[in-house]
């Protein structure tokens, strides 16, 4: 080991396994075994990578709920030159996970913050979603509240960058509408769940033909979602020409778009008001059943 790699004093910031044990590097083991303390999540997930690599040092927690209690006694204990590796859950802490309040404190109280990269479910998603990767943004888990949401997929729908989000699989098909009628149900996206696990899926798609998937077959585990920037055509004058409205209105209803949602959609995508496209479409369904009943007389 050489002088920089000494952990005496520091805090480790450990990239760890999203799911598969095996990725993890030899590096990031050692700085886990030599520590004097793991801060962690979840203790009884963190056994499980520790019986695997035959790691024995202690763990404390360390998690959302906890942070402001912990943080002064975990740089307590790095002022006395303890060494600390910090881990999440799952891949590298901080990033969209519990960490950046005690590296923040690390920082502050003068002690040196070591990263030890490796496993980023944002880098994971993107070497395979295909879709460009040149430029992107990372926008982690959008707010919960369905208004403050809205809001902040409306700001993206111009964004050009490939954009990388977080999301709990029980709403993941809640955000797959939202962004449909925000952005438009046309827009590519890649939704990667349960990455390097046993039941590992990558669904790529428009928004319709992901949401519709999902609908039909009820997600589990992490979810990481990856949605192609903004073309810089999209919302040009010539756009409502592109577009067929009875088609896509069928689409996106039976994505499972209430008549309002997806009529707002089409109001974005052609450029018409959306009471226009609302009372065309009961009027279309009027007609629709008006004819059958005929047939049926």
């Amino acid at each position: 080991m050489n002088a920089s790699d000494s952990i005496k004093g520091r805090l480790y910031v450990v990239a760890t396994p999203l799911g598969n044990a095996e990725d993890i590097t030899a590096r990031a083991i050692r700085v886990l075994r030599e520590a004097d303390l793991i801060a962690c999540e979840d203790t009884r997930r963190l056994a499980r990578l520790r019986g695997a690599h035959n790691i024995r040092t202690p763990a404390i927690s360390y998690f959302e709920h906890n942070e402001s209690r912990r943080v002064p006694e975990l740089v307590a204990r790095l002022r006395r030159g303890e060494s600390i590796a910090l881990v999440s859950d799952a891949g590298t802490p901080a990033i969209s996970d519990p960490g950046f309040g005690l590296v923040r404190a690390a920082i502050d109280a003068g002690i040196t913050v070591v990263p030890v990269p490796g496993p980023s479910a944002v880098v994971a998603a993107l070497s395979v979603a295909g879709l460009p990767t040149d430029h992107f943004v990372f926008e982690g888990f959008l707010p919960s509240k369905a208004g403050e949401r809205r809001r902040e997929l409306e700001r993206l729908s111009r964004e050009s960058r490939t954009i990388v989000f977080y999301e709990s699989a029980r709403r993941l098909t809640e955000l797959l509408a939202a962004m449909i009628e925000a952005i438009g149900a046309a827009r590519q996206v890649v939704v990667m769940r349960e990455m390097t696990k046993t039941f590992e899926e990558v669904v790529r798609g428009s928004l319709s033909e992901v949401l519709l998937h999902f609908r039909e077959n009820s997600p589990l585990g992490e979810v990481t979602i990856v949605m192609a920037g903004a073309d810089k055509t999209e919302g040009s004058a010539s756009a409502p020409e592109t577009i067929d409205a009875q088609a896509a209105m069928a689409l996106l209803r039976e994505a499972g778009l209430s008549l309002k949602d997806a009529s707002a959609v089409l109001s974005r995508l052609s450029g018409v008001p959306r009471r226009e496209i609302y009372r065309a479409a009961v009027k279309a369904h009027s007609s629709a059943e008006g004819h059958k009943r005929d047939r049926d007389d």
